[in-house]
């Protein structure tokens, strides 16, 4: 009886084991089920390798002389093996970065349309002007030089007849308003002591608040005009007009840098900045007067250089409100625009909703070609050009500087990695293809209906047939039909090379008797 409830307590127990191991594995699938399966087929590869040495034994045991093969190794076929040295893998380029195993991967297939780089619509160019009439004192900087967000580029003296009425109006109501603050002062004692009338105190008041009144209207008609708080406070307390204007490198997206300054003298400049960064002025100053050209920090974050495209004006001439001085470029980020065609609107949608990253080829001297990856596409344009019947799409595409060259005297000049008006080709991934194995073309040999890759076999590399299901450019996708296996080692360059060897080895050397008749 009690060998019975044993029996069946023992049942249950390892019912209950078996349905816990189940249920654990299920959990744990994704940590054990890919090393599993590369496993498996690792030790299929293995034994199709072992078949495929054991039948090369035994059709050489019947029948031939078993020391017939003495010296060879029977681990490799000579037809579809070979032998390479260290320096001939390094002359076909087979580093060790190029012999790895061949892993499972996510294939996206792409289509290839040519683009062209281009600067960013009110970004890439920055127009330097003038914001009121003048004669231009000096410039600066000179064409084609690198500057940075701050550094002084023109400087000239104004002649605009409305600021400087503006300001002599101000200077006359300020000196109108010290006189009115001194008379009412001094109503103010004859009152309390009952000289005078308070009617008369009050007039003098009345007149004061009017004067006041059209001092705010000047202030304002200047800031109107382009002066800052401070300079229009400097003009009330110095009793001196401003006659320089002083033009920097404007910044990107913010105000830390003004476009412009003026001063009272040509040597003393004024920030245009407001009182909060007036010791930021003071320390653009230097103790003899003159401005400071170190501008290596604002508030765009670490500069980068401005490249001037142009200037437009020379010394002693004269300019109006509104002129343009100069143009200054920004190339550390630029745009590509693709082309597509018209019925590839739905794949361009499709690569924006997935965030799929774009790749750019560019063309090289002697056939070299280099790939930007991992690129973000921005938008695609809202309507399709009739003519060409192409979508037009854009690319970002971060720059960097190539090289900079100093000159003798301070200024520099800088050569960017890409440029605005260079072409390209654009890969956009259309479809993507989940655990295929993806070589490189170079990966690749063919030999008319056949195509071959080079399997590491110890010493030797062995060639072994495949299929190939997509082909592009640049990459393969290999069939998995059991020809090659994941964990397989293989040569990712070199392919062609190795199979003309191959050919070369099985073809023998020329019959010295060629063509002789003894």
């Amino acid at each position: 009886m009690f060998s019975v409830k044993n029996a069946l307590r023992s049942r249950w127990i390892w019912g209950i084991a078996i349905a816990a191991l189940i249920v654990i594995g299920f959990v744990t699938r994704s940590t054990w089920w890919e090393p599993a399966q590369t496993w498996v087929r690792a030790t299929i590869s293995t034994n199709r390798k072992v078949s495929s040495l054991d039948s090369h034994d035994h059709g050489s045991a019947g029948g031939e002389d078993p020391h017939a093969h003495e010296g060879h190794d029977h681990g490799h076929d000579d037809g579809t093996s070979l032998e390479l040295s260290a320096q001939a893998q390094g002359n076909i380029g087979l580093a060790p970065e190029y012999l790895r195993p061949v892993k499972l991967e996510t294939f996206r297939r792409s289509i290839t349309v040519p683009g062209i780089i281009i600067g960013r619509p009110g970004r890439s160019r920055l127009e330097i002007s003038t914001p009121m009439a003048g004669v231009i004192t000096h410039v600066h900087a000179v064409q084609g030089e690198a500057v940075d967000p701050g550094t002084l580029l023109f400087q000239m003296r104004i002649t605009a007849a409305e600021l400087v009425s503006t300001q002599t109006g101000l200077l006359r109501t300020v000196g109108d308003l010290d006189v009115e603050n001194r008379e009412i002062a001094r109503l103010s004692k004859a009152t309390e002591a009952g000289a005078i009338s308070q009617k008369t105190l009050l007039e003098r008041q009345y007149a004061k608040e009017k004067l006041e009144v059209l001092m705010n209207a000047q202030r304002e008609a200047l800031r109107l005009q382009g002066l800052s708080e401070r300079q229009i406070d400097d003009i009330a307390k110095n009793h001196k007009l401003l006659r320089d204007l002083q033009i920097v490198a404007p910044g990107r997206d913010s105000h830390g840098d003004e476009e412009f300054r003026l001063s009272a003298t040509e040597v003393t400049p004024v920030s245009l900045s407001g009182f909060q960064e007036r010791s930021k002025a003071d320390e653009n100053t230097s103790t003899d007067g003159h401005a400071s050209h170190d501008s290596t920090h604002s508030a765009d974050g670490p500069n980068v250089p401005l490249i001037l495209e142009s200037v437009l004006v020379h010394k002693g001439e004269t300019v109006a409100a509104g002129a343009t001085l100069g143009t200054l470029a920004d190339y550390s980020e630029l745009y590509i625009e693709g082309r597509a065609f018209e019925q590839d609107v739905d794949l361009l949608s499709q690569v924006g909703q997935q965030n799929w990253k774009i790749t750019a080829v560019f063309e090289g001297a002697a056939n070299s070609v280099k790939r930007v990856e991992n690129l973000d596409m921005v938008y695609s344009a809202s309507v399709i050009d009739p003519e060409a019947r192409s979508l037009s799409f854009y690319v970002r595409l971060p720059n960097e500087v190539a090289r900079e060259i100093p000159s003798p005297n301070g200024q520099r000049f800088l050569n960017w990695k890409y440029r605005p008006g260079q072409r390209l080709q654009l890969q956009v991934p259309v479809e993507e293809w989940e655990n295929q194995i993806v070589l490189p073309v170079e990966a690749i040999a063919r030999e008319g209906a056949e195509s071959f890759v080079f399997q590491q076999n110890g010493d030797h590399f062995d060639r072994v047939s495949i299929r190939v299901a997509y082909r592009d450019s640049s990459h393969v996708v290999v069939a998995n039909d059991g020809s090659i296996f994941p964990g397989d080692v293989i040569a990712l360059r070199g392919a062609h090379q190795m199979q003309m060897a191959l050919k070369n080895k099985s073809g023998g050397g020329v019959d010295p008797h060629a063509g002789h008749n003894h």
